[in-house]
C-alpha cells in the first residue's frame, strides 16, 4: 500500500467510478480536491452557482443512467446545493454533492462559512455524512456511490473539512473497485400471482413509471405487453419508456400532463399494473376515482413505497428489469403470445377519436401549436430537457417521446430554473445528440446565467421559450388578492428582452410572434447553434390567457362520455 494524499484517493475513486465530468465552483475550503482533480483526467465545468451545478451533475446522471457528482466550497455552496439535491431525491436521481468545509477544531467557534450542512441536507438525502479522518476518505466515497445507486436511487452530501482533506492515507487504486448493489429479485410466487391477475382481467394496462426507465427496463416492459397484448400508459416521469407510435401506447392519465383519450382508457381499464411509479397526486387526483373499478398491482424496488399512497392488491417488491422480465417468462409459460382482441381495438378507438387540436392558425399564438412544431422537427432521437408550469403540462399533453432517457423533466420538486443547467449536463454527457431546452419565461430568469457556462464552454442547444409574458400558471389558479403577475417593467410591456438578454451572453436569439415561422425558427436555431456551438433561443409569443388543466378534483367527475377526463382542463379539440 502507498501513502497517498487522501484527495488523490478520492479523485481516483471518483474516476473508477466512471465519472468522466463534474459540476462546481471552487473555494478556499475545497481547494485541496480541486488540486487533486488538476491531475486528473476528470472534466470540470466551472457553473454561476452550484444550484445550476446540482441541476447540471442531475442532467447528467439522468441521461447516463450514472451517479453525477457537483462540487462547492463550504457555507453557501452547500445551501446552495439544497434544492438540486431534494430534486434528485424527489426523481430517484443518483447523485453526489461534494461541499468544503472549516477545519473541525473550528467547527463550534462560528468560523468563516463554517454551518452544518449534514444537519441541513439530512432530509433531501439519502446519506448526509461529514469526513471526519484521512484514513476514512476512498471508504466513505465508494459507500456513497454504492448509496446512491442502491434500491431507490438518490442523492448522497459528503462534507470535507479543510484539515481533513490535507491528509494522507493508505491507498492503492489497483486493489479497490466499486461496491456490488444489491439487484432485488421478485418471488417467483409474486410474479405467478401477477400474471394470474393480467389474464384474469378483461382490460388490463400496464403504467409505466420513472422506475422502469432508471432500471434500463424499456426492453422487458415491451417484450411483456406485446405477449400478452396487453395497453401500456406512461406517467410523466416514464415519458419514453414505451414508444408513443406503438399500436399498444395508451396514453397518459393524470390531473395536468395527460392525454384525453388516456384518461378515458384509464377510467375504462379493471386491472393496472404500475412499475416504478409512485402514484403521486399530480397523476392520481381524487383517490377514489383513481381506483374504483379497477384492482392495482404495485411493483417497486422500495418496500415501504408499496402501500404509501394506497394498498394495492398485490405488491411485488424488486427492480423494475428482473421483475418484467420474469413476468414475461411467467406469461410465456401460461399462455401463447395473444393477438390484438377487444379491448387492444378500444384503447385505439379512443386514441383516434379523443384527440385535442394543435393545428391552430392563431395569433397571438396557441401553445399547442408549438409542441405540434416540436414534434414535426425534430427525430426521436432528440433529447427534451423541460421543468414546471404551464409549459410542463402543455408538454405532457402534446408532446410526443419515443425513447428512454430523451424526455428530462424535474417531475416532484419542479424547481423553476432547472432545464438550462440540466442540459448542459445532458450535452456534457453526449455531445452529438441533439438537445432541446423547452422553458417558460420565468423558469429561464431563475438560472440564466447558466447560459453563460454553456456559451464559454462551446455546449450547444437550443432553448425554446413558450413565453406569456407573466406567471400564467399562478395566474390561472385565480389567487385571491391582488398580485403583480407579469415581469412588465419600466422600459414597457413585456418586460426583459430575451434576444437582447442572450446577445449579451454570445449566443444568437430569434422571436417568433406567428405561428407560421415556428419552423423556420427552428431550423435556424439548430444550424446556428451547432455552428457556433452555443446556445440559440428561439422565443415563441404566446397567448396570455391560454390555460392548461387545473380544474375540479376527481371527485367531481361523474359522468365520462362522450370526451372523459380525470379532471376539466382547456378544450383544444374544438
Amino acid at each position: 500500500m502507498n501513502r497517498v494524499p487522501c484527495m488523490e484517493a478520492v479523485v481516483d475513486v471518483l474516476i473508477s467510478e466512471g465519472v468522466d465530468t463534474v459540476f462546481g465552483i471552487p473555494g478556499a475550503a475545497i481547494l485541496p480536491l480541486y488540486a487533486a482533480l488538476l491531475k486528473s483526467p476528470i472534466k470540470h465545468i466551472t457553473v454561476r452557482h452550484e444550484e445550476g451545478g446540482t441541476h447540471s451533475a442531475d442532467g447528467w446522471a439522468r441521461v447516463t443512467g450514472n451517479v453525477g457528482v457537483c462540487i462547492g466550497t463550504s457555507g453557501p455552496a452547500g445551501t446552495n446545493m439544497i434544492t438540486g439535491l431534494y430534486t434528485a431525491m424527489a426523481d430517484s436521481i443518483p447523485m453526489i454533492c461534494i461541499t468544503g468545509q472549516a477545519a473541525r477544531d473550528k467547527l463550534h467557534q462560528e468560523a468563516f462559512q463554517a454551518v452544518d450542512i449534514v444537519e441541513i441536507a439530512k432530509p433531501v438525502t439519502k446519506w448526509a455524512v461529514q469526513l471526519k479522518e484521512a484514513a476514512q476518505a476512498p471508504w466513505v466515497f465508494r459507500e456513497a456511490f454504492r448509496i446512491a445507486r442502491s434500491g431507490r436511487p438518490g442523492p448522497v452530501l459528503i462534507d470535507l473539512p479543510i484539515d481533513v482533506q490535507r491528509g494522507t492515507c493508505l491507498y492503492d487504486a489497483a486493489l479497490d473497485g466499486p461496491l456490488p448493489v444489491e439487484v432485488p429479485q421478485p418471488r417467483a410466487q409474486a410474479v405467478q400471482a401477477a400474471v394470474e391477475m393480467l389474464l384474469a382481467a378483461e382490460r388490463p394496462l400496464i403504467l409505466a413509471g420513472g422506475g422502469v426507465i432508471i432500471a434500463d427496463a424499456a426492453a422487458e416492459l415491451r417484450e411483456l405487453a406485446e405477449h400478452l397484448q396487453v395497453p401500456v400508459q406512461v406517467t410523466l416521469m416514464g415519458k419514453g419508456a414505451f414508444p408513443e407510435d406503438h399500436p399498444l401506447f395508451a396514453g397518459m392519465a393524470g390531473l395536468q400532463t395527460q392525454t384525453r383519450w388516456g384518461n378515458a382508457a384509464f377510467l375504462e381499464s379493471d386491472l393496472v399494473l404500475a412499475v416504478g411509479a409512485r402514484f403521486g397526486d399530480r397523476h392520481t387526483g381524487d383517490l377514489e376515482t383513481y381506483r374504483k373499478g379497477r384492482k392495482f398491482i404495485h411493483v417497486d424496488i422500495e418496500p415501504t413505497q408499496i402501500g404509501k399512497v394506497f394498498e394495492p392488491d398485490l405488491g411485488v417488491v424488486g427492480h423494475a428489469r428482473p421483475v418484467l422480465a420474469a413476468l414475461a417468462a411467467e406469461a410465456g409459460v401460461q399462455t401463447r403470445r395473444r393477438r390484438p382482441e377487444k379491448w387492444v381495438k378500444r384503447v385505439e378507438e379512443l386514441r383516434t377519436t379523443l384527440l385535442r387540436r394543435d393545428d391552430f392558425e392563431d395569433v397571438p399564438i396557441k401553445p399547442p401549436r408549438v409542441y405540434r412544431e416540436l414534434n414535426e422537427v425534430y427525430g426521436p432521437d432528440t433529447t427534451f430537457v423541460t421543468a414546471i408550469g404551464l409549459y410542463q403540462i402543455w408538454s405532457g399533453q402534446f408532446q410526443k417521446s419515443f425513447l428512454p432517457r430523451r424526455y428530462l423533466v424535474c417531475g416532484q420538486a419542479g424547481p423553476l430554473g432547472w432545464e438550462v443547467p440540466a442540459a448542459i449536463g445532458v450535452k456534457t454527457a453526449f455531445p452529438e445528440r441533439q438537445v432541446v431546452v423547452v422553458v417558460g419565461d420565468y423558469s429561464f430568469q431563475f438560472l440564466m446565467e447558466e447560459v453563460a457556462v454553456a456559451a464559454q464552454y462551446e455546449i450547444p442547444f437550443v432553448i425554446v421559450m413558450v413565453n406569456n409574458e407573466y406567471l400564467g400558471l399562478i395566474r390561472q389558479a385565480e389567487i385571491p388578492y391582488d398580485m403583480n403577475f407579469a415581469v412588465d417593467l419600466h422600459y414597457g410591456e413585456g418586460g426583459i428582452d430575451h434576444v437582447k438578454l442572450m446577445e449579451a451572453f454570445g449566443c444568437p436569439a430569434r422571436r417568433v410572434e406567428e405561428p407560421g415561422d415556428i419552423a423556420g425558427a427552428l431550423t435556424w436555431a439548430n444550424a446556428e447553434s451547432e455552428r457556433l456551438s452555443r446556445p440559440v433561443l428561439v422565443e415563441i409569443m404566446v397567448e396570455r390567457e391560454a390555460n392548461a388543466a387545473m380544474g375540479p378534483s376527481l371527485d367531481k367527475i361523474k359522468e365520462f362520455e362522450p370526451a372523459p377526463e380525470l379532471v376539466s382542463a382547456v378544450d383544444w379539440s374544438d
